[in-house]
């Protein structure tokens, strides 16, 4: 069974730089791909230089909505740079962050608007930050995407760590979006993240470690969430819809490379 964790910070100082063992314990564990966004253009340089080092790792770069308030105009022409020289699959982290008061939602629009635009510059599809903006987030991508869908040749991405309501969710699919899942899932008490993951259509589903973040309710307090956890997280997701391990693994993989192709053709196994 091979496995995509489509999204992980593994430049992270959690880490503390044992990235090597990282990386070969995801792929013992059957994870062959890593992908990993920067989220400032501070950690473009970091991102680049691990997707290099590591076989299985492949990079995407962007500006995440919590980092706007400390970027200048500039990055937004250093990131197309990256886009432009590098092995990018896709423009991310990125996205709308209504959850923490205190930032500027009309500078996070302005910096995921523009991002967006190089998405479509490049050709490339995007993944997306969303937390407690949903509607809003949705509004801008129907600018770029209302008539593209599934089958249109525009990219669309994936919406990390989804955490909304199944209508929400449905409006994503429409657009032609996949739907993260990781850890969160697997705590018995996420009964609307779990409803979700066992009825939405199974073609929509991508699986994620978001590590060192978002720990699985198997994984010891203090310690932090790694890719070789993805193939424990995807039980879940194969017990609540009553499916073998083995099925998700190839419907994740499928899903994945489906909206994230330069994964397989940028990405070198272990």
């Amino acid at each position: 069974m091979d496995f995509i964790d489509t999204h992980c910070h593994l430049d992270a100082a959690e880490f503390g730089g044992a990235h090597n063992n990282i990386v070969l314990s995801a792929a013992s564990a059957g994870v062959r791909t890593i992908v990993v966004p920067a989220v400032a253009s501070a950690n473009f340089d970091a991102v680049r230089q691990l997707c290099e080092w590591h076989h299985g790792c492949v990079s995407a770069y962007g500006i995440h909505p919590l980092y706007v308030d400390q970027s200048r105009p500039g990055d937004l022409m250093r990131l197309r740079d990256c886009l432009s020289n590098r092995q990018a699959v896709a423009v991310g982290e990125i996205g709308l962050d209504f959850f923490i008061e205190g930032y500027n939602q009309t500078r996070q629009e302005y910096w995921f608007v523009e991002q967006l635009k190089l998405a479509r510059e490049f050709d490339l599809p995007v993944l997306l930050h969303v937390r407690r903006s949903q509607d809003t987030v949705l509004k801008h991508l129907r600018r770029f995407y209302a008539h593209s869908g599934p089958a249109a040749t525009l990219r669309t991405g994936i919406v990390h760590a989804f955490n909304g309501s199944r209508q929400q969710a449905d409006e994503f699919i429409k657009l032609g979006f996949k739907l993260g899942f990781g850890g969160a899932m697997t705590y018995p008490r996420a009964l609307r993240i779990r409803g979700l993951a066992a009825t939405l259509p199974l073609d929509s589903i991508v699986l994620e470690t978001d590590a060192p973040d978002i720990p699985p309710d198997f994984l010891q307090r203090g310690l932090p969430n790694e890719p070789q956890y993805l193939p424990r997280i995807a039980q879940t997701l194969a017990t609540l819809r009553d499916m073998t391990l083995e099925d998700i693994a190839t419907a994740s993989t499928r899903n994945a490379l489906s909206v994230l192709p330069l994964a397989g053709k940028y990405s070198q196994p272990v």
